[in-house]
């Protein structure tokens, strides 16, 4: 039945993130590359746009069935709710799902359930960002930027995010944003203006650039005059801030705990033509024989900052939030701590965040300048806060198409 295995590889996917708690990354999507990909797009729409369709599906079912039924039901609604599918085929395929698999018994729900929304679709609701935010999340954001800065957050999260590029060589900015037919950027990268298969664009199997979020960028551009110095990438994998920092000149070493995720560094290295010294270790446990001019640590945390690309991240965290975001902030501590040791006099180091959340960013500068009396080296530009930090927020860049979250602070070791 065409389609149906889309459906099935899209439930499947939900169901790994809201009962097991994984990500899309670690799916194995079945199917040929066009119902992978149609899979894939089913399970972000659906995740992106929960809230919103658990509350429809909640007037129409007082009582949720349970999984697998209940995601079923969601990708259906998600389908007539925001994809303006055909009502009969979004219903059909639905049907069919449940039909094949332990929720037979409730086949006639679901076409029900179905057959309601498509003759009474819920109104379009307001402020749909919040709506379709995790609890844990929304509360968080509000905290710490305000209710209007969450919302607009928010919305910025129901957005399909474009592409972004970083540059091998920054000087063919201008060549290859007329062949790609993209936007230059004022970080100097490119935005695309679709979403193509990247290994098919002009330029990718030369190497002239790599995917990287714009903001992601940043960070690598705070450490002075990198050419020629001896830098440390830490928790490197999969390697654009290494990538940056070679193509820049400098002598890299990039380390990460994880084997599978240095081998893709090693591969990405390879395509673009870079060279970089690659360590897999754990930071806490592994110590260089001498220390660096620079050392750029992009700490382990919540990725809050990647939802827009990323729709299931805040819903593994939707139990225990609190829990994970100690340990989390903890761990960031003990890096930093680590980091500093490592950074020789004179040197500077660097320490990012893809978080929103000021615990993994804001205040874990500040108590590591408190208790280190590291100098702190200020951040300046369009995106420096007062207190000399840099920080990106995804409403920002919104006639572009916004940008993902990040903070960075930079200090400076005396000598």
């Amino acid at each position: 039945m065409p389609g149906l295995a889309a459906r099935q590889g899209a439930v499947s996917a939900i169901a790994a993130v809201l009962d097991r708690g994984r990500m899309f990354e670690e799916t194995r999507f079945s199917g040929d590359p066009a119902e992978r990909a149609e899979a894939r797009a089913l399970a972000d729409l659906t995740l992106r746009r929960l809230g919103e369709i658990d509350t429809a599906l909640a007037e129409r079912v007082p009582k949720p069935p349970r999984a697998p039924v209940i995601h079923i039901l969601r990708v259906m609604a998600a389908e007539l709710m925001f994809r303006q599918t055909g009502p009969h085929a979004a219903v059909d395929l639905a049907v069919r799902q449940a039909k094949a698999g332990p929720g037979a018994r409730l086949a006639g729900l679901v076409n029900a359930v179905g057959r309601r929304l498509a003759a009474e679709p819920p109104a379009p609701a307001k402020d749909a960002g919040w709506r379709n935010m995790a609890g844990w999340l929304w509360h968080r954001l509000g905290t710490d930027w305000g209710r209007e800065r969450a919302l607009a957050i928010a919305a910025a999260h129901l957005v399909l995010p474009p592409v972004d590029l970083s540059l091998r060589t920054p000087g063919d900015a201008e060549a290859l944003a007329v062949e790609l037919e993209a936007e230059a950027l004022p970080t100097g990268g490119l935005r695309l203006a679709a979403r193509p298969q990247i290994s098919a664009l002009p330029g990718y199997a030369q190497g002239a650039w790599w995917v990287q979020d714009a903001a992601a960028s940043l960070p690598a551009t705070l450490i002075p005059e990198p050419a020629g110095k001896r830098v440390l990438d830490l928790c490197a994998a999969p390697g654009g801030k290494t990538m940056q920092l070679a193509a820049a000149g400098a002598r890299v070493t990039a380390l990460d705990i994880s084997e599978a995720r240095m081998a893709r560094l090693a591969e990405n290295l390879a395509r673009v033509g870079l060279e970089a010294g690659t360590v897999v270790a754990d930071a806490l446990d592994w110590a260089p024989e001498t220390r660096f001019d620079a050392v750029l640590l992009d700490a382990p945390c919540s990725a809050t900052g990647t939802v827009r690309r990323h729709p299931e991240l805040p819903r593994r965290f939707e139990e225990g939030a609190a829990e994970s975001l100690a340990k989390l902030t903890a761990l960031q501590d003990r890096l930093l701590d680590r980091a500093w040791d490592w950074v020789a006099p004179g040197g500077c180091l660097v320490f990012a965040t893809c978080s929103l959340l000021k615990a993994e960013g804001e205040d874990r500068a500040r108590a590591f300048a408190a208790r280190s009396g590291a100098e702190r080296l200020p951040v300046t530009g369009p995106f420096a806060t007062p207190e000399g930090d840099l920080r990106t927020l995804p409403d920002l860049w919104p006639e572009r198409g916004g940008m993902d979250g990040f903070f960075a602070a930079r200090f400076r070791r005396p000598g």
